[in-house]
């Protein structure tokens, strides 16, 4: 076996082991063995200590002469790839003291419908609407992409829609079953997301996804391309419904804030904000909160008024499908789901959830 050869079978093995360990990501640092991530806890597997030549040889057999000038030059690389009878993985490079640093998470290639992910029902009454933007939120590894993809999954099995992904890296790949699918990878189909939102108006989309709302330049665009008659999924690291209004307001100078505060009174149509917490004997559960926008909340964010708006999120939610995180732990903890130390440290409103929890 030539030495090249070798260095594949070794990242495949190692990428493999994700799978085997029912594991989310593999990590691989100088100075230590690989290291897989089960239930959020990093758990090191029963290998030689890898140096920097080790690492270099395994990431460099998993790229092009393309990939690695861009990440020589820029000493970062984001892509996402596929290892046949192995999986989908979505890779950073970076560099650290000791060398060349890797991450890779894995990617279901089967995406899961929104049932078997147990979402609530109300996920499939927004996947139906014409227009307006949807915000998926949480912090990195919360399952965002997961819960986007599963939503994209149900309209492609149930309407004829031309939907345009624009992702860095593109991770979860469908195929065309009713609808008609555009996947576009910044950096090498697109120069940003900005100039990918710039021409998707042309390309005769009804669905636009747009893997991270970075700056305002791309939220501004999705604002619009919301605003005129699109259905618009996003995402960004915020941890809260509320806290996501004030995160897009925020981006733009203070003299654009009040036609922005208008734009995302008109066109947003949900906020779902989540959290992976370990369950008890295993695996990860999700805890969400649900903004669903109605008159009071379009009021509440054009009037600036938009701390007013966790207390509309308390009211009627039968009626209104709205949920608070504080509510989805409480009832987590009532089924014995997770633990009350999990529940306390993934709370974005701990001292409202200690005080629910002793009331109990």
């Amino acid at each position: 076996m030539s030495e090249e050869v070798k260095k594949v079978v070794d990242i495949k093995k190692l990428l493999k082991s994700v799978l085997a360990y029912g594991s989310s990501d593999l990590h691989l640092v100088v100075g230590s063995e690989p290291q897989i991530r089960i239930d959020k806890e990093l758990r090191p597997l029963n290998l030689a200590v890898l140096n920097a030549k080790d690492i270099e040889e395994m990431a460099y057999s998993l790229i092009e002469d393309k990939q690695k000038k861009v990440f020589e030059d820029a000493n970062e690389l984001d892509f996402s790839f596929e290892l046949k009878e192995v999986g989908r993985f979505r890779a950073n490079y970076y560099r650290t003291i000791g060398g060349i640093a890797c991450a890779f998470r894995m990617i279901p290639i089967d995406i899961p419908t929104l049932d078997e992910y147990g979402n609530p029902p109300i996920f499939k009454e927004l996947v139906k609407k014409e227009k307006g933007l949807i915000l998926v939120t949480g912090p990195t590894g919360s399952g965002k992409s997961t819960t986007l993809a599963s939503m994209l999954h149900e309209i492609n099995l149930t309407e004829r829609r031309h939907i345009i992904t624009v992702e860095d890296p593109v991770e979860f790949v469908h195929k065309n079953i009713k609808s008609l699918f555009s996947q576009r990878d910044v950096g090498n189909d697109t120069a940003s997301f900005a100039a990918a939102l710039k021409f998707a108006l042309r390309q005769d989309p009804d669905i636009i996804l747009i893997g991270e709302m970075r700056d305002a330049e791309t939220i501004g665009a999705a604002l619009t391309a919301a605003e005129t008659g699109h259905l618009v999924f996003g995402t960004l690291h915020t941890n809260s419904a509320p806290g996501t209004i004030n995160r897009i307001i925020d981006v733009f100078d203070g003299q654009e804030q009040a036609q922005v505060r208008a734009q995302l009174a008109s066109s947003l149509v949900a906020v779902i904000s989540q959290t992976l917490i370990p369950r008890v004997g295993g695996g990860k559960v999700a805890a969400l909160e649900i903004l669903i926008t109605n008159p009071a909340v379009q009021n509440q964010i054009r009037e600036d008024k938009v701390h007013q708006i966790y207390s509309q999120m308390q009211l009627n939610q039968k009626e209104t499908n709205m949920t608070t995180q504080t509510q989805e732990l409480i009832e987590l903890l009532q089924k014995r789901t997770i633990t009350k130390e999990n529940a306390i440290k993934n709370s974005n409103r701990p001292e409202e959830l200690i005080k629910m929890i002793g009331g109990l």
